[in-house]
């Protein structure tokens, strides 16, 4: 299936031997997808950075934080009966949950948008507490009120929920704890007010009844979150069946606000699209892609930690209002970029889409 990307002849931008390691003893075995932002004239992207134990034979290893903000190591035998580990990202040991990685967020920059550093006395953003202890994930970067608000996956032993911390310097940040409880993820804060209210997309998970959607909130302050709404669903035999997730912030057009976001088949592919919502109402869809506008195709896509995977959480938008810069992770593994088209992507959309 063609699509609509116009990739960066440089892909990857970024894989993990291009990073030195948090901690000794740990190594990085994936970069993922960042959040996306501009700052004192350069493109900067937050990565999620995932560290375990160099593995050794017969044994899974990997690393949890303490209530102190220390490091442990966890080893596992894996023929141990009650291990449970058919998937590269998550075990079951004993009953319990446990990620094969441990990730924190890491800033780089770039003057042109494509060679990417890591500068000077800007820190690491890590898990803190308990509702952090396997880390923090997938973050999205939104400008709003002159303020960065960055909003997480939080990750620990009860359950994924989504964590707030703002900064205006990136060297300074204030946590706001649990924005969202467990079990939720993929939140992105509009940049923009509406009728004086802020909003914000999120992914609230059920196992038993509904599904993996995308959903709306608001919030009279940006702390505290409420009248929740939910405003897309997964298509059955289609790319996105099994699940959906926002991007990042979605961008305001004169046709309404557009959002790029996942979608996963039950063959764990995961593809991109867009939908498109009313400006004054964003609980009401519009329009939306039935044919994904991104799909795994390029072979750093296709195999990786965990191939056959596109997956973004943040771009930037061309002083010619149509030139989308769109970064994203690629197997789980590497940090890339692409160039989209607004109009071409409206041209994707189906108003009759319901």
């Amino acid at each position: 299936m063609k699509d609509i990307a116009k990739r960066f002849a440089q892909n990857p931008l970024l894989s993990p031997s291009d990073l030195e390691a948090s901690t000794e003893g740990l190594e990085i075995t994936c970069l993922l997808n960042p959040g996306v932002f501009q700052y004192q004239g350069k493109t900067w992207l937050i990565v999620r950075v995932a560290e375990r134990p160099a593995q050794k034979e017969n044994v899974i290893s990997f690393p949890i934080l303490t209530v102190t903000g220390g490091i442990q190591i966890i080893e596992i035998p894996k023929d141990a009966p009650e291990l449970k580990a058919t998937d590269a990202r998550v075990i079951n040991y004993k009953g319990v949950d446990y990620l094969t990685t441990l990730s924190h967020l890491r800033l780089v920059c770039s003057d042109d948008g494509v060679h990417f550093y890591q500068p000077e006395d800007y820190p690491s953003l890590v898990g803190e507490g308990i509702l952090q202890a396997f880390g923090v994930e997938d973050c999205r970067v939104t400008l709003l009120e002159n303020k960065y608000w960055l909003t997480f996956t939080a990750v620990s032993g009860n359950g994924v929920g989504v964590g707030l911390r703002t900064t205006t310097d990136w060297k300074n940040f204030q946590s706001h704890g649990m924005m969202l409880p467990p079990h939720n993820k993929d939140c992105a804060i509009f940049e923009e007010k509406i009728n004086g209210r802020y909003y914000a997309l999120h992914r609230p998970s059920s196992v038993d009844i509904g599904g993996n959607y995308i959903w709306l909130a608001e919030s009279p302050d940006g702390i505290h979150w409420g009248n929740h709404k939910c405003i897309l669903k997964t298509r059955e035999d289609a790319w996105d069946s099994a699940r959906i997730g926002a991007g990042a912030a979605p961008i305001k057009t004169e046709k309404g606000w557009l959002e790029i976001y996942h979608g996963a088949n039950h063959q764990h592919q995961y593809c991109l699209g867009a939908f498109l919502l009313d400006l004054n109402d964003p609980s009401i869809v519009i329009a939306r892609t039935e044919v994904p506008i991104m799909v795994p195709s390029a072979a750093y896509e296709l195999s990786g930690f965990f191939g056959n995977v596109v997956f973004t959480n943040g771009h930037t938008v061309g002083s010619d209002g149509d030139t989308i810069t769109l970064y994203y992770g690629a197997s789980d593994e590497f940090v890339c970029g692409a160039h989209f088209s607004i109009n071409e992507i409206f041209s994707l959309l189906k108003f009759d889409h319901a």
